[in-house]
């Protein structure tokens, strides 16, 4: 039921006449609320009815807080007694309550019951008051109690849906509320409105404010989703507020809804339209190359590349680069970093699981590049990493070694690659107990938080602690760096012995040693990654051969299993889980699985997921626009999970290609994607901007053309190992576990600084392989002074005093006494003064006129002047403007503006050199917002 509503009186009919409705529409008598069936001294005809455990009071109690963190339901529980945080633990919870030493249920003698007495006492109770001793709440927990307090285990029941009403509720003015009805379906054919017995919120109380109550109260113009909880349900529903409208005589905006035929345009408008939002214009091609370069690549584009993008008038040359882009090495190498991410490629976490150190990153990395190079299916590719074997089909265990130390010299990274399985997955130190297992494989496949279920029912999710022990229990066969058999066993010990040449040597000794010999390129011995299966079979048979023994039936006997979440049926450990694993998570109907991936990648583009957090996909954090997620969800694994199609599809759209400018209906959006919002580019890319950006033409080419001194290129130790302090300040991931919170693209004070003041800043800026010297090559002009040209110039001017000093003499020589024995003299001095001169000038490209030259006419030799940088500005200055020109292109991927060029010129003409013009330019362009933030 959606509302619409014009006016404030037409919204209260229309509120008011729903609720009548949703009144009317009630199945029947049986489905009234407990309040109503409950209610007064003398409760109606269905005064017999025993209210249920599940069904009522154990909401009752979450109703009222009992099981809420603050009271029983802390670890610690409150006055000596416990409940399940939640009330999940249905049969933990009756034991609880039926324990004699808590008190809390009195079946002899029901109002002694502490339960119906500590409530109704606000003396008594820490918690306060709760309830009446005349109210339905203490009726329904008097009659349970009297009925002998009936556990779950007697009366099991299962919810199949809860149904809430309004399914969407939109709001037009102030002060608006609306009443949410909420109705259980059990799977005992039973149907009951239970809105009093559930628990309400709201993720954003400035739009929709909800009570205790369900009522909900119309605040400030956006959307959000308030959400319903009752037994496992978690529901939420939609709230909507479109922006005001337009104040009278101000004149229509210049922006229009995308007539676009594009899928995810569509679904946007759609949404959009709800909102009264319009969408802004698109952005300039300036813009674009910018952004889809930086977001798809992760690499700065050249100033060529832009010219000729801005110079192409093609209708599709935005596609077409985009095709190009996908096609790049940077494409591989920035997702393969992204996924490096995700799966937890973690140098601090991997290290010792290789014979090797120091290379476990760059063979993971490599491996996963190496896909995305060949644009291998999503789901092939994750297979690869779940379903991953140490060897390759026919390669015994000393084949395999062998291959794999190969693999793990310097550049034999590409070998691995080729291998069919990254068994490294499993290996890492924090991923070796079962429950590790759980909680990482469910941020990195399935982009869900399931950790709180580890100890209590998820409070926003559907999962329990039994959920989620079913799940951990199939990791429990996977042994990762195991050892092997006895054969491998015999394999090893000679390995090992012709390494230590057949002494004894202690452990860290022998780790020591075969870390030098796999150095040197000698076979060594790796563990691999095992499927312990026999455990749970022999486990089972056994079982059997006791039971017959015993005289019982011995098929009964059940094997240890551990079941998928969401799923029914169990998963024998008897056999490979990872197998059915993986056969769910490639299923169309999962819903995680192509959702993560789509909704990470979105992310990517748009600096917010449409569920975000990105990796926490719970029913409580529902997506921003559901039916965009479930269309490139459905469309990936139709598209058989094609990464290609999920990149194309999405920066082929208008949304994605929106520019930053606000109109004043979006201009508070910001994720609805009615504009492109503003961030900070992360870590890894900034960095790179900065090395491109202040280097010479020939070092950026060069860092281009095989990226392996890029910080996107992941997988590099040098820069991971020694944390790169830029990289740090940035916000690189941890990869302390699989969770996206591990990376930060937040702002902060620190890297400001960085930018603006820090020695590696200043180092770049005066490099002899910088930007800057090579303009100053173009110029003719000496480079800047931390290039050693401070040396440099001091030699200048030491030559020109020295000239000058002997043009002096020489000067004096001519005007001395005729007497011919003094000129000798003097000429002898001046001789050796013109020998030092050339010993001295020479080695710096100086030719000096000979000695008799010179006096003859000592206006042959040009003054050397003392400081070069000293040459008019003014015969450079027409080759100031292409330089500045290159530095906004090299930077912000666009042209300068005429007076930002005449504000350069006038600046490098005021500095004191050529060279420190150009530095103070490029340095101020680097510290710009538009050059650190997508836009």
């Amino acid at each position: 039921m959606k509302f619409r509503f014009q006016t404030p009186l037409i919204g209260f009919l229309v509120i008011f006449l729903a609720s009548v409705t949703a009144s009317a529409a009630k199945p029947d008598q049986a489905s009234r609320p407990l309040s109503e069936r409950f209610a007064g001294k003398q409760p109606d005809a269905n005064h017999d009815e025993v209210p249920h455990f599940q069904k009522h009071v154990i909401p009752l109690l979450g109703k009222l807080g009992c099981n809420g963190r603050a009271c029983h339901g802390s670890f610690q529980g409150r006055g000596g007694f416990q409940l399940s945080l939640f009330g999940y633990d249905f049969s933990a919870d009756h034991l609880a309550l039926l324990d004699e030493d808590s008190g809390r249920v009195d079946v002899q003698d029901v109002e002694e019951s502490l339960i119906l007495s500590k409530p109704t006492d606000a003396d008594m109770h820490e918690g306060g008051k709760r309830f009446d001793r005349d109210s339905w709440q203490y009726r329904v927990l008097e009659k349970w109690i009297s009925k002998g307090a009936i556990g779950p285990k007697k009366t099991p029941t299962k919810l199949v849906k809860l149904s809430v009403t309004p399914a969407e509720i939109r709001f037009d003015s102030d002060k608006q509320s609306v009443s949410l009805n909420a109705v259980a379906h059990w799977q005992d054919g039973t149907i009951e409105d239970v809105t009093e017995l559930c628990r309400f919120s709201s993720n954003d109380d400035s739009i929709a404010a909800i009570d205790e109550d369900g009522n909900l109260q119309s605040g400030e113009v956006g959307d959000t989703h308030v959400v319903v909880y009752y037994d496992n349900a978690v529901v939420p529903i939609p709230v909507i507020r479109p922006t005001k409208s337009l104040p009278t005589g101000q004149e229509p905006l210049n922006v229009s809804q995308s007539t676009s035929n594009h899928p995810i345009d569509q679904l946007v408008a759609d949404k959009l339209s709800k909102l009264g939002i319009e969408p802004s214009r698109s952005c300039t091609d300036s813009e674009f190359i910018r952004r889809v370069s930086l977001d798809m690549t992760g690499i700065l584009p050249t100033s060529d590349a832009v010219r000729e993008f801005l110079d192409d008038s093609s209708p599709d040359k935005r596609e077409v680069l985009i095709e190009s882009l996908l096609q790049s090495p940077g494409y591989a190498a920035w997702w393969a970093t992204r996924l490096s991410d995700w799966t937890g490629n973690s140098d601090e976490q991997l290290n010792n699981v290789l014979p090797v150190r120091g290379v476990a990153t760059k063979l993971w990395y490599a491996w996963l590049k190496k896909r995305l190079d060949d644009n291998v299916p999503y789901d092939e590719l994750v297979e690869g990493i779940v379903s991953a074997e140490s060897r390759e089909e026919g390669e015994d265990y000393r084949q395999f070694c062998e291959n794999m130390t190969q693999a793990c010299q310097p550049g034999g990274e590409d070998l691995f690659a080729e291998r069919s399985g990254l068994p490294l997955y499993w290996s890492r130190r924090n991923f070796k107990k079962p429950e590790e297992r759980a909680i990482g494989f469910a941020y990195t496949f399935l982009g869900v938080r399931i950790e709180c279920a580890q100890c209590h029912k998820h409070p926003f999710d559907r999962w329990s602690k039994n959920d989620f022990d079913e799940f951990a229990k199939l990791f429990t066969p996977i042994k990762a760096n195991a050892k092997g058999g006895k054969a491998i066993q015999e394999i090893r010990n000679e390995m090992i012995a012709k390494i230590t040449k057949g002494n004894k040597v202690e452990k860290g000794n022998l780790r020591r040693a075969i870390y030098k010999a796999a150095r040197e390129g000698e076979v060594v011995p790796f563990d691999e990654l095992l499927v312990n299966t026999s455990a749970a079979a022999n486990n089972a048979a056994k079982a059997r051969r006791i039971a017959k023994k015993k005289g019982r039936k011995p098929g009964n006997v059940k094997v240890a299993s551990g079941t998928i979440l969401g799923e029914e049926e169990p998963t024998t450990l008897d056999k490979d889980p990872r197998v059915d694993l993986m056969q769910w998570l490639r299923s169309p109907e999962n819903p995680y699985f192509a959702k993560a991936i789509v909704n990470r990648v979105w992310s990517n583009y748009f600096g917010i997921g449409i569920v975000d957090p990105s990796d926490d996909m719970n029913l409580a954090n529902p997506p921003s626009n559901a039916p965009l997620l479930d269309y490139l969800a459905s469309e990936f694994v139709a598209n058989d999970f094609d990464l290609h199609w999920l990149h194309r599809t999405i920066t082929t759209s208008d949304t994605y290609q929106r520019s930053a400018a606000a109109n004043v209906t979006n201009a508070s959006d910001r994720k609805n994607f009615s504009r492109h919002i503003p961030r900070r580019l992360p870590a890894e890319v900034v960095y790179d901007c900065v090395v491109l950006a202040t280097g010479s033409d020939a070092s950026a080419e060069k860092l281009r053309s095989d990226l392996d001194d890029m910080a996107i290129a992941d997988g590099k130790a040098k820069l991971r190992n020694r944390q790169d302090f830029a990289l740090e300040v940035f916000g690189q991931s941890e990869r302390e576990s699989n969770c996206d919170c591990d990376r930060s693209d937040d702002p902060s004070l620190l890297q400001s600084i960085y930018l603006r003041n820090d020695v590696d800043m200043y180092k770049r800026l005066s490099d002899k392989n910088g930007w800057v010297n090579q303009a100053c090559k173009t110029l003719g002009v000496p480079g800047p002074t931390g290039n050693g040209n401070a040396k440099k110039q001091a030699i200048q001017r030491n030559l020109a005093a020295a000239q000058q000093q002997f043009l002096k003499r020489l000067d004096r020589f001519k005007h001395q006494s005729r007497n011919a024995k003094q000129r000798k003299q003097i000429r002898k001095g001046l001789n050796k003064g013109h020998q030092n001169l050339v010993r001295r000038m020479k080695p710096h490209g100086y030719e000096i006129p000979d000695l008799d030259d010179l006096i003859k006419n000592p206006e042959i030799w040009k003054p050397i002047d003392a400081d070069e940088s000293s040459k008019s500005t003014a015969a450079i200055a027409a080759s100031l403007d292409s330089l500045i020109e290159e530095a906004y292109l090299r930077t912000l991927s666009r042209f300068p503006e005429p007076e930002e060029t005449e504000i350069g010129i006038a600046y490098i003409k005021e500095s004191k050199t050529p060279a420190a013009g150009l530095e103070s330019l490029l340095w101020a362009l680097v510290n710009t917002k538009e050059f650190i933030i997508s836009h």
